[in-house]
């Protein structure tokens, strides 16, 4: 297993100021596809030592310097899953085995997942072509509640979409749609003590049969749509990412060039779900993303 990351610093360490300079977004960007389990894993482990630092800011240090704001860190993961149907908090324990197995079992599509989420929401598919975001930040710290939290994610959404020239609105049902009947990207969240996690799934070029296995979102009368369906065109997946960060940082008032992005270049896919959180927990660590225990 190696981990490798671009423009590696010097490792030092700067305690916790509240005098020092303004917060960043730090943007992790996972390679190729990983599975949601190991999603999930990762994000758990942001959203405890956050947590964590939360409640005794002065007992963590941080590596390099990179975050000196007197507030939790702004992280956002962006990946592209493995195929995996989800089902939200209002489904869970309703999908029975063998619903499950008929989910699991994707035919011509190949094999999929079945995972019961923390998020808000229905059922729904995560997989190849789909850009998911998490974005794990603490609403206080920015007097952001969840509604306008979901709010802001909608308009986050439809800005990134506008600058590809396509038309999306928000309807009475939550998400982001190019149409009344035509759903283009999903949001689901979880918050605790005012920490995020979770977040959205944007279509770029999803196989749509996927979705078609399912009544996605809880929704029989409705359809998906993919940015590549809308604009007759192939869409660059690190083009998406990196604008949606951006947008994400413009609406939280953060300057975009304040935006530190910690690509993960390699990872060994064999790693299990436990390998996987450790190497990722030292990455961010060493980087300074996550705060680390004082000994002194």
């Amino acid at each position: 297993m190696r981990l490798t990351l671009r423009l590696p610093v010097p490792l030092t360490f700067k305690r916790f100021n509240s005098t020092t300079a303004a917060r960043k977004v730090f943007h992790i960007s996972f390679p190729g596809q990983i599975s949601y389990l190991k999603a999930g894993a990762a994000q758990d482990l942001i959203v405890r030592r956050l947590l964590d630092y939360k409640a005794s800011p002065s007992a963590f240090v941080f590596a390099n310097g990179l975050n000196t704001a007197p507030t939790v860190p702004s992280i956002v993961m962006t990946m592209q899953m493995e195929p995996t149907y989800t089902c939200g908090r209002r489904e869970r324990g309703t999908v029975s085995e063998e619903q499950r197995i008929e989910l699991e079992n994707g035919g011509v599509l190949g094999q999929a997942k079945f995972v019961e989420a923390q998020r808000g929401g229905q059922t729904t598919f995560h997989g190849p072509g789909q850009m998911v975001a998490y974005p794990i930040i603490d609403l206080k710290s920015f007097n952001i509640t969840p509604r306008c939290y979901v709010s802001m994610l909608e308009k986050v959404l439809i800005s990134l979409f506008n600058s590809y020239s396509i038309s999306a609105q928000t309807t009475e049902n939550t998400g982001v749609w190019t149409d009344e009947d035509h759903k283009i990207a999903a949001i689901g969240i979880h918050v605790r003590r005012n920490i995020t996690s979770h977040g959205i799934a944007l279509n770029i070029d999803t196989n749509l049969d996927w979705f078609r296995r399912i009544v996605a979102c809880g929704l029989p009368d409705k359809q998906t749509t993919t940015m590549k369906e809308q604009l007759g065109r192939e869409v660059s997946f690190r083009d998406v990412e990196g604008g949606f960060v951006k947008e994400l940082a413009r609406k939280l008032h953060c300057n975009i060039k304040d935006i530190v992005t910690v690509p993960i270049e390699e990872l060994d896919a064999g790693m299990d779900e436990t390998a996987f959180t450790l190497a990722v927990r030292e990455l961010l660590e060493t980087r300074g993303v996550l705060p680390t225990k004082s000994h002194t």
